[in-house]
């Protein structure tokens, strides 16, 4: 049996994985294609990228997460960035580069780089 101690480090770590998963409505969120794609495209090293970038500028009210193919494989990597308004924008055909920028110019200054966009393609 475990310490009650030992419980509790099990208990704060699952809360802590649970709000990654669900998030705080006040996050930005950013959803990675990790379909076999999007692994295939590069998806992994731009994940990477986002991660570190926004590790590098301690920004910790983002949550990252994965999801599967979506049917838009020629437009691999993407990435989904949803807003705490619900406003979700799709980024297509990213290089780990062109994530650190979307890190930088859209996650941390507000600026969404349309022309980026699916809408764009």
């Amino acid at each position: 049996m475990k310490s009650i101690e030992e419980l509790k480090k099990i208990k704060e770590k699952v809360k802590e994985m649970t709000w990654l998963r669900q998030g705080d409505k006040k996050a930005t969120k950013i959803v990675v294609g990790m379909g076999t794609c999007g692994i295939a495209a590069g998806a992994r090293q731009v994940m990477t990228a986002i991660m570190d970038e926004l590790k590098k500028r301690n920004k910790t009210d983002v949550i990252v997460t994965q999801t599967g193919c979506i049917g838009f494989c020629k437009y691999e990597p993407l990435i989904d960035v949803i807003t705490p308004d619900g406003e979700k924008i799709t980024y297509v055909n990213l290089t780990p580069e062109m994530a650190r920028e979307i890190v930088i110019k859209h996650i941390i200054n507000g600026q969404a780089i349309t022309e980026w966009t699916v809408k764009n393609f």
